[in-house]
């Protein structure tokens, strides 16, 4: 369940650094009712970033599977082989 706190709040800093330590979430911040900010722990972000890559390189290679752009396997290592004489 996400953690919404109202902006008020950020004024204790370690208490919401702890907060932000104990869950791989991020947590909403509210002004005036609304949404208007969203924070996280750097453990919680570079999570973030890595899947968002992984995801990233997940649809360029289905993009090539469907576009035919792809290889066979032992052609790919016979290629590799002479490559590096292995």
């Amino acid at each position: 369940m996400p953690q919404i706190i109202p902006i008020r709040d950020l004024k204790n800093t370690s208490e919401i650094s702890q907060m932000c330590a104990s869950t791989s979430e991020p947590i909403f911040i509210t002004k005036n009712g609304y949404g208007d900010m969203v924070i996280m722990s750097m453990k919680a972000y570079e999570e973030k970033i890595y899947m968002l890559d992984v995801y990233q390189k997940l649809a360029e290679a289905e993009t090539q599977v469907r576009d035919g752009k792809v290889v066979d396997a032992d052609a790919s290592l016979n290629a590799l082989r002479s490559k590096y004489h292995v």
